[in-house]
């Protein structure tokens, strides 16, 4: 069941998106080469409770970290370490924060130094595929059309576009309905109301979009070892169009 926010829950939800969007614009210029993902997974925490928020992931079925840091071909859910990232790098950072029972939720995709064209295009593209789903995110469209304008863009770049890892709806939950891929058809699935959370989260692969999960439960690599980026912003459905409350 998709449970729709009030006005004032959804205030509160963007209270902790904020929190969220706060830790990624600290750490933008912060990500060079030598800087550990267990730094900024510190940096991210310290952030956090400085605004009286705490780091949602941390604990999360005994996930242990307030991070999420994906490197080159993982996607996803990547454990923060001390190995130095190195330029060329592009790396995903991704986190939830709960503020007074409330959750925001953003990953972003960075490049550490100067990295190759294929993966600029790469970053830039999917950038394009969160901000076009995003647009379509309109009360009264069908979810469908935000999926199917993120699959139709990357694929017209012949990139691939990750089935297996899921998009939410969020709250007080970190899973929340609506549980969806970011592929899709135009005009087909839920219909998009006003009041409903949910994020946006392409994943987006440079090569094939088939994935496996590392030996210790969490970490979504490439299937070819080919790289991958993400963009996530929380995002609530209102009247007057898609309001993105992790906005940076």
């Amino acid at each position: 069941m998709v449970i729709l926010k009030s006005k004032y829950e959804i205030e509160a939800i963007r209270k902790a998106c904020q929190v969220v969007a706060e830790c990624h614009r600290t750490i933008a210029p912060l990500i060079k080469p030598g800087i550990t993902t267990n730094e900024i997974d510190r940096i991210f925490e310290d952030i956090m409770l400085k605004y009286g928020a705490k780091p949602y992931q941390k604990g999360y079925k005994g996930y242990q970290y307030a991070t999420c840091a994906s490197a080159n071909d993982v996607i996803a859910h990547g454990f923060p370490s001390n190995k130095p990232l190195e330029e060329g790098d592009i790396v995903t950072i991704d986190t939830v924060a709960e503020l007074d029972g409330w959750l925001g939720d953003s990953a972003w995709s960075y490049a550490v130094g100067q990295i190759s064209p294929t993966a600029e295009k790469l970053m830039r593209v999917t950038k394009e595929c969160l901000d076009l789903g995003i647009e379509q995110a309109q009360p009264g469209n069908r979810l469908g059309d935000v999926t199917s304008s993120i699959q139709q863009h990357a694929e017209s770049h012949g990139f691939g576009v990750v089935r297996d890892l899921l998009a939410h709806g969020i709250g007080r939950d970190l899973h929340e309905e609506p549980t969806y891929v970011h592929v899709g058809k135009p005009g087909k699935g839920l219909r998009l109301k006003e009041g409903m959370v949910f994020t946006i989260e392409p994943m987006i692969t440079e090569g094939t979009y088939f994935m496996t999960i590392d030996p210790d439960g969490w970490t979504a690599r490439t299937m070819d070892n080919k790289l991958a980026a993400q963009y996530e912003h929380t995002i609530a459905i209102t009247a007057e169009g898609p309001q993105i409350l992790t906005a940076q």
